[in-house]
């Protein structure tokens, strides 16, 4: 049984706990402010677990795990539905790779749409990606959400699957210890997600005006679905299909990229070796003897035994993990190193001189429009590491030599 080395960032009477593996790293507070919030509430508990790389996110905090007994908090969990990564190992080795990288990017980013806007999207729908649309289903269960609720828009479907995005989404080409290549992605539900989840926010809300509460809310972002109400069911019908709709986009994405590498590189076959898993999501589980419904909000499933991957920010390390199953943390650990500046300060903070020295030994951008997204915004992926060793323990080390942004 895994020993755990969690701090207590709060407990106090009339809250639940909160646990945080912390040690050695910053939480800001506005997201201990947050915490306290949400610890509060009557529907959540036995605890709120904290990861490392926490900090103040909309809604609630990112890089937190909240469970909760029979209700859902639709802002916890966000709009960035079924939002993770995925990750394949190759049988290339580095030196199998060009000198230059730019001609290898330059092809990635010339098969997937990368970005936000109509640059971010398909002109035509690629034949692969039609056919994964007709055969997953999910055009058709998304047909049957739209039937109910017919304010909800779904003209994103076709046009985003196989997309990246914008932000922190990304697609690298990395380099594991023994130099073995790998593919590694991070995205999710695009628009699609992001509208569903907005739309189910905004019900939450109007809901949270009719109720009658026998207890303080200190935030309206904190408004609840409740088990057994129409709505709620709703609710998890389209965030279970906006998780999957995310999983088949990662899918469509790894396809792409290795075409793509099968055209510039060695020929070259896939080891058993692979990941997908989802870092914004709710589901039911058991803990502690009881049925739970669990938001990860920024946090990857750790059951013992479970891979898992933590990426770190632009030009730092990326980890393939195993989970330790660690009880008190809900089966779980980080989703990446944390931000450590918001945008607006990374912004005003990192130079371009800075930004190009920290990311000098990897083929990406290196112009100001993806500055909030440099090294020195997050924190340091080795403490970050350091503080959830009881919650998973490393497989493999990587590091980007080709890394795509949108």
């Amino acid at each position: 049984m895994s020993t755990s080395s969690y701090e207590l960032l709060h407990a106090e009477e009339g809250s639940v706990p909160v646990k945080g593996w912390v040690r050695g790293v910053t939480v800001d507070e506005g997201a201990r402010r947050q915490l306290r919030n949400i610890a509060a509430l009557p529907h959540v508990g036995p605890w709120i677990a904290v990861m490392p790389d926490a900090h103040l996110g909309k809604g609630a905090t990112v890089g937190s795990v909240v469970p909760t007994r029979g209700a859902i908090i639709p802002a916890a969990v966000g709009v960035d539905l079924g939002c993770g990564m995925a990750a394949v190992r190759t049988t290339l080795r580095a030196q199998d790779l060009p000198d230059s990288l730019a001609k290898l990017r330059s092809a990635i980013e010339h098969c997937i749409p990368v970005g936000n806007g109509r640059g971010g999207e398909h002109r035509r729908l690629p034949d692969s990606h039609a056919t994964r649309l007709a055969k997953s289903g999910l055009a058709a269960r998304l047909d049957a959400i739209h039937a109910k609720h017919r304010k909800l828009r779904t003209d994103k479907l076709d046009k985003q699957i196989g997309t990246l995005g914008g932000g922190n989404h990304f697609i690298e080409i990395c380099l594991d210890e023994a130099g073995a290549v790998w593919v590694m992605l991070h995205s999710g539900s695009r628009g699609t997600g992001n509208l569903i989840g907005s739309y189910f926010i905004e019900l939450a809300r109007l809901k949270l005006e009719r109720r009658v509460l026998g207890f303080h809310l200190p935030d309206k972002d904190l408004a609840f679905l409740l088990e057994g109400e129409p709505l709620f069911e709703d609710y998890v019908e389209a965030v279970g299909w906006a998780q999957d709709y995310a999983r088949h986009n990662r899918e469509a994405m790894m396809e792409r990229v290795l075409h793509a590498m099968r055209v510039q590189l060695p020929k070259f076959q896939l080891k058993k070796t692979a990941v997908n898993c989802h870092h914004n999501y709710v589901q039911r589980e058991e803990h502690f003897g009881e049925s739970l419904w669990v938001t990860r909000k920024g946090a990857v499933s750790a059951r013992e035994g479970e891979l898992g991957i933590i990426p770190g920010s632009m030009g730092a390390r990326s980890y393939i993990v195993r989970g330790k199953g660690n009880a008190d943390s809900f089966h779980s650990c980080s989703h990446g190193a944390g931000r450590l500046m918001s945008r607006a300060e990374a912004r005003r903070k990192i130079t371009l001189k800075d930004h190009r020295a920290a990311t000098a030994h990897v083929e990406c951008r290196k112009d100001a429009a993806v500055i909030d997204e440099s090294p020195a915004a997050y924190k340091p992926i080795e403490a970050v590491m350091a503080a959830q060793s009881d919650l998973v323990e490393v497989v493999h080390t990587l590091r980007q030599v080709i890394c795509i942004k949108g």
